[in-house]
């Protein structure tokens, strides 16, 4: 009976934060409304706050389950050390090109939140004590680095390189729409046309031998 209790509310945790994620990646932090994810999760702002009591620890969970969805994945990717440079950079653009698909309005999100209020954003990392993720991640890099595998490049301009490249056709995307398609062409289309020219700036950033 207590397992299938468990289960049962296991289940409605994931709807709430199904919901809570759409919520906050349309509307934002600001603008999301406890009352709009209970009424899209089919239940009364009580029940929500049964689970979780404040927005602030809605927004935590919703935030902690997209970090650590992701960035494990990037991280068994980089150590993949019998993998070329080419074909690693491959791997996380289709990582990050999955996740934005599936997820079209994170990085707008992500730059809102940014700009509302980064200390928010850093404080709610803390909470959820998944600092240590891009710590690992830092580290792999850097080892990488000390190896030899990979250039020595300051990992803020692995990051600003990488992270513009990937999420600005996705930021622009109505724009892209409108001017850069041709008739019977569709976004996807022009994600895959990009993508190799991503894969081969990193390279060129990262690679030592330069090829």
């Amino acid at each position: 009976m207590m397992m299938a209790e468990e289960a049962k509310a296991s289940c409605v945790e994931a709807r709430i934060l199904d919901a809570a994620k759409a919520v906050f990646m349309e509307k934002g932090y600001t603008d999301a409304c406890m009352s709009e994810i209970a009424e899209r999760v089919g239940m009364n702002r009580p029940a929500l706050h049964y689970y979780f009591r404040t927005k602030d620890k809605l927004f935590q969970a919703v935030f902690g389950m997209i970090v650590e969805a992701i960035i494990p994945k990037f991280q068994d990717i980089i150590t993949c050390n019998d993998l070329p440079l080419p074909v690693r950079v491959e791997r996380i653009v289709d990582v990050y090109y999955s996740l934005l698909q599936e997820n079209p309005y994170l990085p707008l999100f992500i730059l809102r939140e940014i700009d509302r209020d980064v200390d928010f954003l850093f404080k709610t990392l803390l909470r959820l004590k998944v600092g240590h993720l891009f710590d690992e991640l830092k580290g792999c890099l850097l080892e990488e680095m000390r190896n030899g595998r990979l250039r020595r490049v300051p990992l803020r301009i692995i990051f600003l390189t990488f992270y513009s490249a990937l999420t600005f056709p996705f930021v622009s995307q109505k724009l892209v729409a409108k001017t850069m398609m041709e008739e019977g062409e569709d976004f996807q289309d022009i994600l895959e046309e990009w993508k190799p020219y991503v894969v081969r700036q990193m390279v060129n950033l990262l690679s030592v031998d330069g090829n």
